[in-house]
């Protein structure tokens, strides 16, 4: 059986990217990792398409210049906007978010009425939604922006007064659809699960992506023969377009194992 120790390249607009990188850690212990965190032109949600598929473009090339085997779009934004086109262009596998994402959620939907949050580019885009009702016709998919928890998970404040109050004015509204699942359609999101489970209640799922990423990402390399050796020891290393030290505080906290340096590129060059 064919194996292969190189890396998985994993990029974000900035930390969000992290609870996709935190799941493929624990579901693929073996595999190596390189993250890419684009910190200097975060938020990707208000962005063009052209300008998002060209800052997706100048991180593979980078990531593809330290030797990765796959890349993870561990960003709905530009999942939504630039996978079809990075696939187009790329012979390594690239794996986006909303294909398992919007997987999950019809697996967790007893009533058919599915909600989903994103930031406006992804929700303006209409991937999820194509998706779940490429999965089943009959679905009711409503949609929400909600431009401003990407700033709030960024600044650290994620069980703060003003998030809980950004919380119940961006969801409230799905409370008249009788939605019982619910799409972290950004990688941002689940780092605000508790607010967001509090505010909707116990009857509505809240689907994280990242896991059904890490699960899919995990087939598609033993499909391919592109596994790690079994005992291979792992190595992460964390890259970021500005603003290192303030990454490598958030980093450290979320990840599960140390993160103990992070280095910055000049991503512009790529």
């Amino acid at each position: 059986m064919a194996m292969d120790n190189a890396p998985i390249g994993v990029f974000d607009s900035g930390v969000g990217g992290l609870t996709v990188a935190r799941e493929i850690i624990r579901q693929l212990p073996e595999e190596s990792m390189i993250y890419f965190g684009d910190t200097a032109r975060v938020p990707y949600g208000s962005k063009s398409k052209d300008t998002i598929i060209r800052y997706s473009r100048q991180i593979v090339n980078f990531l593809l210049s330290k030797g990765v085997k796959a890349v993870v779009i561990a960003c709905n934004t530009a999942s939504a906007l630039a996978l079809t086109e990075l696939q187009r262009e790329y012979i390594v596998p690239i794996v986006g978010m909303v294909q398992p994402g919007a997987t999950a959620a019809m697996n967790a939907t007893k009533n058919k009425n599915i909600g989903i949050i994103g930031t406006n580019a992804t929700i303006k885009s209409g991937q999820y939604g194509a998706y779940l009702r490429k999965l089943d016709p009959k679905v009711t998919v409503v949609t929400k922006a909600c431009p401003l928890f990407v700033p709030l998970v960024e600044e650290g404040l994620i069980e703060d007064r003003i998030t809980e109050d950004m919380v119940s004015r961006y969801l409230r509204e799905f409370w008249q659809y009788d939605i019982d699942a619910l799409i972290l359609g950004c990688t941002h999101y689940p780092l605000l699960i508790n607010p967001i489970q509090r505010f909707m209640g116990d009857g509505v799922t809240l689907v994280n992506p990242a896991f059904e990423v890490a699960k899919y990402l995990k087939q598609l390399l033993k499909e391919n023969g592109m596994r790690a050796e079994k005992g291979h020891e792992a190595k992460y290393q964390y890259y970021v377009s500005d603003l290192a030290d303030q990454f490598l505080s958030f980093a450290d906290g979320v990840m599960p194992c140390r993160v103990d340096s992070v280095q910055t590129v000049e991503i512009e060059k790529y």
